[in-house]
């Protein structure tokens, strides 16, 4: 018989990636590696997806040299993925012609998220959104 592992509140995995394209897909490969440890690997594609929208919107509306990435579990039934940079500029959700092949990241993210938003800090901003655990967590 094994028992349930206990949640860890607070407890997270960070990374600080260069901003570029390539970086988009370690990004996903830590919030992958994160759920899956955490025994919650159906939200896998829901985090893989809001990373990958908020690290390309850092890296397309800032010009700072690195990203830091952060998902960290913040209750027992909640997730958060956030991505912070150096820019304070509050990110805005916009509505893109239906031509255009970019502005829809934070409309994804409004989305699938639970919810989203941002902090601002002395030196920058982090943008996050929050994924709803749902049942029991996995035996390990």
């Amino acid at each position: 018989m094994s028992a349930a592992r206990p949640t860890a509140i607070g407890i997270g995995y960070s990374k600080t990636l260069p901003c570029e394209a390539e970086s988009a897909g370690r990004a996903r490969q830590l919030v992958t590696d994160a759920l899956n440890r955490w025994g919650i690997g159906e939200l896998v594609d829901a985090g893989t997806l809001i990373v990958s929208e908020l690290f390309t919107n850092s890296l397309d509306h800032t010009h700072d040299r690195a990203a830091r990435v952060v998902v960290r579990r913040v209750a027992d039934d909640r997730i958060r993925i956030g991505v912070a940079d150096k820019s304070r500029d509050a990110p805005e959700m916009t509505k893109p012609d239906e031509d255009s092949e970019n502005g829809r990241g934070l409309s994804v993210i409004d989305t699938i998220a639970d919810r989203w938003g941002y902090d601002l800090h002395s030196w920058g901003k982090v943008t996050w959104a929050e994924l709803r655990v749902c049942g029991e967590e996995s035996e390990q």
